[in-house]
């Protein structure tokens, strides 16, 4: 008579002192598969899947996935993960930033100056094509001039590109 009182009361407690709000819905969800797990654990004698718990509780797996990140408790990025005698890890030093890691800048610092090699017109197109993701069509009837020119201006421009950025910058050699 009292555990569900009980439990009750522990889920309405983690439900009201959690920094970030999680629907009834999605956190019932997510309480169910965490008790069907145990269970299947038990039963099977094995970690359980997201397929044999999906398939237990009958809710789709996409569904758990969803309930069981939401209810995750959310962490600092200076939280540390490992101390060796001085030297910590922290969360921050396992996240990779592809967007912004040193090899980018250089590439885009090469691909700035190869652009600047080209002509006013070839740069305009490939600004359009590349950047833009324009088609052939759309950016000739832009500069008024035919699809085959573009296709030809655009594979000159890369070539030329493609040239300077496998030689590199010449004005420090042989000097």
């Amino acid at each position: 008579m009292f555990i569900p009182m009980i439990i009750g009361e522990i889920r309405r407690y983690l439900r009201d002192n959690n920094s970030i709000r999680v629907s009834r819905s999605l956190r019932d969800t997510a309480y169910k598969a965490i008790h069907a797990k145990e269970l299947l654990s038990k039963e099977l004698s094995r970690e359980p899947t997201i397929d044999d718990i999906a398939e237990k509780i009958e809710i789709p797996k996409e569904d758990i996935v969803f309930a069981l990140d939401a209810i995750q408790c959310p962490i600092s990025l200076y939280d540390p993960v490992y101390t060796d005698g001085g030297d910590t890890l922290y969360v921050m030093d396992q996240i990779s930033d592809k967007k912004n890691r040193e090899e980018t800048w250089v590439e885009e610092l090469s691909l700035s100056d190869a652009m600047k090699r080209l002509n006013e017109r070839e740069n305009y197109i490939i600004k359009l094509r590349f950047f833009e993701g324009k088609t052939q069509m759309e950016v000739a009837e832009e500069i008024h001039i035919s699809q085959a020119q573009v296709s030809r201006l655009e594979k000159s421009a890369l070539k030329n590109m493609k040239n300077y950025l496998s030689i590199g910058p010449t004005c420090h050699r042989g000097k």
